[in-house]
């Protein structure tokens, strides 16, 4: 009886939540660098750890949202389903009271209070998700990018109960069909599998930054956390920025910029 790899994952992942023997044997034979698929070139960006900083003061219309948005889906073969229920996100928009859960209050300025926000995978320094995979689906490279490798997922839905931030889809039908206009050079799912933002590694292994930072007209910063002369860190050292839920204590690598005034 023939067996692709992923069935063999699926049970392997079933041997592991159970308890079964053979878990050891099930990491030798995944030994192969899930991040082999993409390679990087000569003009490969690199950094310590890679951090975004999204100023929402910005991005000043519907249509500027609708269109960084469509840069991170078209390109990554985001499927179009239609309805809430099944949607696959990898960034969207969300209001401040449920971006900012536990910091709104009654004197939030109306500005902020009603402005949207762009969520995406933050892309943890300490990624819940990585922690319960079984597989090793989901895993930190030593840039700081939480990355997947589709082919390990087993669809048990770990680490979407594990992520406090929501940035998780899961594909309960084949997505395929929904892909209004496939882009070629990067790999559809398939039914059963969980995605989200990879911070665009495929395109950072090409020199070329994020998809939505190129899409954003200069709304969305890119760099190295670690580094003191990059643009994250030249912002985050002259606005005052926000983070999502930081009390849960992952990390995230993603900050808000919501007022336009610098530091004393």
């Amino acid at each position: 009886m023939s067996i692709n790899r992923r069935d063999f994952l699926r049970i392997a992942g079933a041997s592991t939540l159970f308890g079964l023997a053979g878990v050891p044997a099930v990491e030798e034979i995944l030994k192969t660098n899930a991040e082999a698929a993409v390679l990087p070139g000569p003009n490969a960006l690199k950094a310590k750890r890679w951090a975004m900083v999204i100023d929402v003061n910005k991005i000043g219309t519907e249509e500027d949202y609708k269109k960084i948005i469509h840069a991170c889906h078209s390109i990554h073969n985001v499927p179009d389903i239609g309805n809430k229920k099944d949607e696959v996100k990898w960034i969207w928009e969300e209001d401040y009271e449920h971006s900012f859960p536990g910091v709104s209050d009654e004197f939030v300025p109306e500005s902020i209070e009603h402005k949207p926000f762009l969520l995406l995978c933050n892309h943890c320094a300490k990624p819940a998700c990585v922690r319960v995979c079984p597989t090793k689906a989901t895993f930190k490279r030593p840039d700081g990018i939480v990355a997947m490798d589709y082919h390990r997922c087993i669809g048990c839905r770990f680490c979407m109960a594990a992520c406090p931030y929501g940035a998780r889809s899961f594909n309960w039908r084949d997505p395929r069909p929904f892909i209004k206009e496939e882009n070629k050079e990067f790999p559809t799912r398939m039914k059963g599998v969980v995605e989200k933002c990879t911070f665009c590694s495929e395109r950072l292994a090409r020199g070329l930054k994020p998809a939505c930072v190129e899409a954003s007209n200069g709304a969305i910063v890119f760099g190295d956390l670690e580094d003191p002369g990059s643009e994250v860190r030249k912002v985050l050292s002259t606005k005052y920025t926000l983070r999502r839920k930081p009390e849960v204590g992952t990390g995230p690598s993603v900050y808000y910029v919501i007022g336009g005034n610098e530091h004393a």
